[in-house]
């Protein structure tokens, strides 16, 4: 008896009912075309930071998803540098943070370029720099061989473990990879609408799940890829892995009842269309803070400040997560506590900063 749908017979032919999705499709274009014609009518300098803040959050909520953490400092410094933004404050950034970016912007930036095998292989080398996921050494760059065993998805402790997937045998990858690459690069009308698409392919490559690790990125890299060319080549002003992370539960039990179910995926497509609708929603939060942004330097053009306060302001302004103290004003701006201390007495007598009402053990600030 067949457990997975990459197991029976008419596989990947995927089906899904017309009527349930062609109205959820709807609702997304028509928000996709409100959130484009909006920001198109930014200025050259706001859209570039309403570009830097999606893809900064795009890249951090998709490690996230996975349980790693990355420095948001140094994931927006390599973006802005690749991007040729002159930002300020900009810092190094570590080998696996430098990767991810690089999977992200050439998959939304080359997103008219062929998905190839060495494209792929080139992603997972970039997300995987030493050759190892943590202290376990994996294949970088090619297709996983199982010579451990099958590749499965898997949760609990050890003895107790829950088997929630079992990917296609490795002697199959290559033909299963080259039918996924073919039906991806051709431009055709038997996938109506891209964003579909871009459905579909998240769906269908972590379902091969062709490399020992790094999957679930890589899919949700094609799926943006895929979403770049819906939009034509926009500038991306929404993530969907922001909001995969937001419904990360939700995201891994629809995924597991899909790839457990029938080639009908229905129930798949609501659920991505509505992500990506809740996802062009919640970009309205980064729409108000570069519009927030902007007022404020606006406002305060002719202000007197040492790059210091402008590098601390900035990060108020691109959500400062956490209490700002002095101690922390020091760390970050890299000078002493007295110096933290006196460029924020410059700012409260500004009325630019003031103290935190609601006080706390440590006196910490706010923008006023």
């Amino acid at each position: 008896m067949n457990k997975y749908i990459h197991q029976l017979k008419q596989w990947p032919s995927f089906n899904w009912d017309e009527k349930v999705i062609s109205h959820l499709l709807s609702q997304t274009r028509y928000k996709q075309g409100l959130l484009n014609g909006f920001m198109e009518n930014l200025g050259f300098e706001t859209l570039n930071e309403a570009t830097l803040q999606t893809l900064t959050s795009d890249v951090i909520k998709s490690t996230e998803i996975e349980g790693k953490i990355l420095d948001v400092a140094q994931v927006r410094s390599s973006i802005a540098k690749r991007l040729g933004l002159n930002i300020g404050g900009l810092i190094h950034a570590d080998r696996d943070v430098e990767g991810i970016v690089e999977v992200m912007l050439d998959a939304t930036r080359n997103f008219n370029k062929p998905l190839s095998k060495e494209r792929l292989f080139a992603w997972h080398s970039a997300l995987f720099p030493t050759g190892r996921n943590g202290m376990e050494k994996i294949i970088v760059g090619h297709w996983r061989n199982d010579e451990t065993g099958s590749m499965q998805v898997v949760s609990g402790p050890m003895g107790k473990e829950k088997i929630h997937f079992t990917a296609p045998a490795s002697e199959k990858l290559n033909k299963e990879m080259n039918l996924f690459l073919k039906w991806f690069n051709k431009n055709d009308s038997s996938h109506s609408d891209q964003v579909l698409k871009s459905a579909i392919a998240h769906l269908w490559f972590v379902t091969v799940h062709p490399f020992d690790d790094g999957n679930s990125r890589l899919a949700r890299a094609i799926a943006d890829m895929q979403l770049t060319r819906s939009d034509g080549g926009r500038q991306r002003f929404f993530s969907m892995s922001a909001q995969i992370r937001r419904e990360r539960k939700q995201y891994y039990e629809v995924l597991e009842k899909t790839q457990k179910g029938t080639l009908d995926i229905t129930r798949w497509l609501t659920w991505f269309l509505n992500c990506m609708i809740h996802a062009l929603d919640n970009a309205n939060e980064v729409r108000l803070r570069v519009l927030n942004k902007k007022k404020f330097w606006d406002k305060n053009s002719e202000t007197a400040l040492n790059e210091r306060q402008r590098l601390m302001i900035n990060k108020f302004l691109d959500g400062f997560e956490g209490n700002l103290t002095s101690s922390k004003w020091a760390k970050i701006a890299k000078c002493s506590a007295d110096t933290a201390l006196r460029d924020i007495q410059h700012l409260i007598e500004k009325r630019i900063l003031k103290k935190n009402p609601s006080g706390g053990r440590s006196t910490n600030y706010i923008l006023k």
